[in-house]
């Protein structure tokens, strides 16, 4: 059996206000770079541009909600990606 094919991505924080429940930051995988913009209150995101969002969307999504509390502004970040890309 072979191994699940994978995809490291690289994500920073850039921006994080409480008063408008919003974390905006870049990511970047598979030689994708996207801006992105999450508001948490609602669980809503949004990723720009749209070349290559659907590879990374739903991945991004779920580790946004799993690591919430401890993304940081500046703080740089890495998660796998289970595709490749």
């Amino acid at each position: 059996m072979g191994s699940l094919p994978s995809t490291t991505a690289h994500l920073r924080v850039l921006r994080q206000c409480f008063r408008s429940k919003c974390l905006e930051g870049e990511v970047a995988a598979g030689g994708f770079q996207w801006e992105f913009s999450w508001a948490f209150d609602r669980g809503e995101l949004t990723v720009e541009p749209s070349l290559g969002r659907a590879l990374i969307e739903d991945a991004l999504l779920r580790f946004l909600v799993r690591s919430d509390y401890r993304l940081e502004p500046g703080g740089d970040y890495v998660f796998t990606v289970r595709a490749r890309f």
